[in-house]
Parts: C-alpha cells; sequence; structure tokens
C-alpha cells in the first residue's frame, strides 16, 4: 500500500506540475493582481505599479492607487523582490536542433530520426518557456519538414507546454548550395532545406511552403558554397523579389539569411523584412537597411559558441576572424542606426540559455535598457505581433517577473521566478 501511494502522490504532483500540459483546466477563467516590485512595461521601468489579468488579458497595468475593482474570485500574487516584465521574445531559434558540440549539424540532420528530433524538441520547447521566453521565430526545422508546423499545432492544443510558434518550415535555398555536404556524386542525402531556382520553381516552392502552414518564408540569400567553402550570394534580386511578393500576397514576410554585402543588399532590394547575421556588413549596406526599414538580428551567441566548440577560450589568444567581423558589423549598425532584432541562433547553443544572447549584446556595446525594449516591445513590433511585447490593458497576459532589476544587470533576466503565458501560469516559485 505504501509503494501504491507514493506512486500516486507522484502522478498526482505531476499533473499539478507547474510545466504540465494539461495543468488547472480552469486557468483560463481565473484573474490574478500581481504586485511586483517595479513593472518594465515594454517602453520603460514603472514604480508602484500593479498588473490584473482575467482570462487571456491584461485588464489594468498601472498604479496601485488607481487600482479599479477587483473581480470577485481574484487571487493575488505577491512578488515583493521582483521585476514584472512581457514575456521575452526570441527572433531566431531552431527548435529542432541541439547543440552542435553534442552532436554536429550533419549528423542530426542525418543520422536522427524525425521522432527523435521532435522528442528533443518538446523538451526544448519547455526549456524555452521556463526560461521565460513566451514567443519564438523559429527559423527553419533543419531537414525535419513541417515538424515545427505540427509542435506549432500541438502547443495550440496544449498537448504539449511551450512558447507561442512562429515557423518557417524547411525554408529555401539554391540547389547545390545548402548541406549535408561531402559525399561521391552517387549518394544522395537529404538536405537541410528545400531547393529550389528560377522563376516558376521557387514560385511552386514558396506557394508550397505557405500551404505547408508556415508564419515566416525564410530564405538562404548567400551561403558558404564559394572557392574553400567562402560564403557567396545564392539568389539574384529578381528572384528573391518574387519570394517576398509571393509571401506577401498571403500576408506573410520573408527572411533572409545573410552574412555578405553583397547577399544583404540583394535581400533588402527585394524587400525582406529582416537580415540575419549580417557579419559582413558595410556602413553602405547598413544605411540601405535603414531606408528600407530592414531590421538586423545579430545572432551574437551563435558565433560565440561555434568558435568555443573549436577550442576558442574567451579572453585567451587572438579573437577569431568571425568574432572580430561580428563586433565590428554591430557596431556599423548601431551606429547608422538599424533596428535590431533579438535572437541568439538558439540550437546552435542549449534551449533555455536564450538569455546569453542578451547579455553578449550588452557587452557588444547595447545599454540594458535598449536590449530590455528589443526583446519585449522591438522584437513584438517587428514580427507583426500586435497584443505581445507591452504590459497593458488589453494585452496578452504573456507575463513573467525576474528576482531583481534588469535594467541595472541584464543577467537578472536569469533569474526568471513566474511565468505566465496566455493568461495561464507555468511557472512560480
Amino acid at each position: 500500500m505504501k509503494k501504491l501511494s507514493s506512486i500516486i502522490f507522484l502522478l498526482l504532483s505531476f499533473l499539478n506540475s507547474p510545466i504540465s500540459a494539461k495543468q488547472n483546466p480552469d486557468n483560463k477563467s481565473s484573474s490574478y493582481l500581481l504586485k511586483p516590485k517595479s513593472v518594465f512595461d515594454g517602453e520603460k521601468m514603472q514604480k508602484n505599479w500593479v498588473v490584473v489579468v482575467e482570462g487571456n488579458l491584461i485588464t489594468y497595468a498601472g498604479p496601485s492607487s488607481k487600482l479599479p475593482k477587483l473581480p470577485k474570485q481574484a487571487k493575488t500574487i505577491e512578488l515583493p523582490s521582483s521585476t514584472l516584465l512581457p514575456g521575452l521574445i526570441e527572433g531566431h531559434s531552431h527548435v529542432l536542433l541541439h547543440p552542435y558540440n553534442e552532436t554536429g549539424w550533419n549528423d542530426q540532420v542525418l543520422k536522427e530520426s524525425k521522432a527523435e528530433r521532435v522528442a528533443r524538441a518538446t523538451n526544448h520547447l519547455r526549456d524555452n518557456l521556463m526560461a521565460g521566453f513566451t514567443t519564438l521565430r523559429d527559423l527553419g526545422s533543419e531537414g525535419a519538414g513541417y515538424a515545427d508546423v505540427g509542435l506549432r499545432t500541438a502547443i495550440e492544443k496544449k498537448v504539449i507546454v511551450g512558447p507561442r510558434l512562429l515557423v518557417a518550415g524547411p525554408a529555401l535555398v539554391a540547389t547545390g548550395s545548402y548541406g549535408p555536404k561531402g559525399f561521391h556524386s552517387g549518394v544522395h542525402v537529404p538536405l537541410g532545406a528545400e531547393e529550389a531556382d528560377g522563376f516558376d520553381d521557387l514560385l511552386k516552392a514558396t506557394r508550397r511552403q505557405i500551404g505547408g502552414g508556415v508564419d515566416i518564408v525564410k530564405v538562404y540569400a548567400d551561403y558558404r558554397w564559394g572557392p574553400n567553402r567562402t560564403a557567396q550570394p545564392t539568389f539574384s534580386v529578381e528572384e528573391l523579389k518574387l519570394i517576398v511578393e509571393t509571401a506577401a500576397s498571403s500576408g506573410r514576410k520573408v527572411v533572409a539569411h545573410a552574412s555578405t554585402a553583397e547577399a544583404m543588399k540583394r535581400a533588402v532590394l527585394a524587400g525582406v523584412s529582416t537580415i540575419e547575421h549580417g557579419d559582413g556588413g558595410t556602413k553602405e549596406v547598413f544605411e540601405l537597411m535603414k531606408q528600407y526599414n530592414v531590421a538586423l538580428c545579430p545572432t551574437i551567441a551563435a558565433g560565440e559558441a561555434i568558435s568555443a566548440y573549436r577550442g576558442w577560450v574567451k579572453g585567451q589568444g587572438s579573437t577569431p576572424e568571425r568574432i572580430v567581423n561580428k563586433k565590428r558589423s554591430v557596431r556599423l549598425a548601431l551606429e547608422t542606426g538599424v533596428k535590431i532584432i533579438s535572437g541568439g541562433d538558439v540550437g546552435v547553443f542549449p534551449h533555455g540559455d536564450n538569455v546569453r544572447e542578451l547579455e553578449l549584446m550588452v557587452d557588444y556595446g547595447m545599454k540594458n535598457m535598449d536590449v530590455l525594449k528589443i526583446t519585449t516591445s522591438g522584437n513584438a513590433d517587428i514580427m507583426g505581433l500586435k497584443n505581445l511585447g507591452r504590459v497593458r490593458k488589453g494585452g496578452l497576459a504573456d507575463i513573467i517577473a525576474v528576482t531583481g532589476d534588469p535594467s541595472n544587470d541584464i543577467s537578472v533576466l536569469r533569474n526568471v521566478s513566474f511565468v505566465m503565458k496566455d493568461g495561464e501560469i507555468f511557472k512560480q516559485q
């Protein structure tokens, strides 16, 4: 009986766990009064504020002295040492990848079954949410087809726990440019993205991905297919324009992987919404991006992680060329006034360690408050997420709390004590 009682206790504990997908089915009808030490509302830090949540909406955010009458069933949650802020938004993730120092990218694409990759992704999604990232822009399934679309649906149906997902499906690449590579001509291997070329082919491929359920179309405007694996442009401006126009007709935006100045220029002229990476950006290209209102997602953490996997120890010896280029490009982008998206290419490094990118943004010259704005209201605005990224009346109740003040120390964002998504509490310490 003792053993049976223990099993029943463990089962009940799991069902009531804050990370159970089927936790508290009545949670959405609950009302909460959140009383933190301070509130970062997505724009500025507010003192003596409280926040009221009813269902999945914020119904009041403002001074405690002006608090309206609360619903009878409202539960008060005291957060006396915490800063409350909008759920963080990850701008560049790959939930179907895990760190390359565990398994190389080629082997993940070639040797891990889709079932294994989805199982891993389920854990990755939970880790992102528990770290305070309530929305992820996932930019490519890397050989797993439309598994990211299925994961998005599973979260929406509450089969699994995870952030809101904006997904890009397989992504588009020029024939011959993408990997896995290194096999003789008689060997055919699955690729990490969908190949397409020329107007008819690109039109069909873009429409096929839209039909597959993507939220965003991602295109590789360049890749490492030049002499000695140097990055070189893949598509012409005309080809890129066709992708952008086709996606736009369905109400979708296009994002471009681009690390060379020429590919960045072509993508900007074609009308993409964001440039991912941008290591080779020049002052002229960043001025063009500013003119066309194209944002940069620098993915600083991925470059540093890959360099570390290859033996670089930060602060020791010479700095790798890719890090030197990244620092230069970020500095130029900031000087030019290009809009910045925060997104670390998480998946290259561990899911749940997303704050690493925000710490590096500060390390590379950005102010704490600017990084906070970028990761909340800034990302929301650029991604078209109208009801997210701010703590305000009428907004969706994606709210987190951290112990300490992230406007003084960005690393405080690692101290997540409370996570609410869509009015449901998933973490409370």
